[in-house]
């Protein structure tokens, strides 16, 4: 990977998130809870982890199955998108910009952290999200 990613700020840290549509999306998260073992919340199953680098904070990586019908992944086709931990959201979002990246100009800001999006060379959104 470029150095520039790995060296300076606006950095991945992890995946935060995958997230996925079905036409029955009930009956999907029960088939994953019976079996698989993923009982999922309103927000998902969250998988609780920490770095290696970084011991002390706890990460967590969610696990969700959205309703078919969701805007939430639009304008992108694909039925799924993942969501990245990066370090610092503007410093990364910096970094894509002046590769060329398509940038989502929506940007939320949670209690939990910022989020923002960005497109692949096919399309498919991908979340960013710096956790507070």
């Amino acid at each position: 990977m470029d150095d520039q990613f790995n060296s300076t700020p606006g950095r991945i840290l992890g995946i935060g998130g995958i997230f996925f549509k079905s036409p029955d999306a009930a009956k999907l998260r029960s088939w994953y809870s019976e079996n698989l073992g993923l009982t999922a919340g309103s927000d998902g199953h969250c998988f609780q982890w920490r770095a290696h680098d970084n011991p002390e904070t706890e990460h967590m990586t969610v696990w969700s199955i959205f309703e078919e019908r969701s805007k939430y992944f639009d304008p992108s086709p694909a039925s799924f998108m993942v969501n990245y931990i990066v370090d610092d959201v503007d410093a990364y979002l910096a970094k894509l910009s002046a590769k060329g990246v398509q940038i989502d100009p929506k940007r939320e800001d949670h209690d939990y952290g910022r989020f923002a999006w960005i497109y692949d060379a096919d399309g498919n959104k991908i979340e960013l999200w710096q956790p507070v």
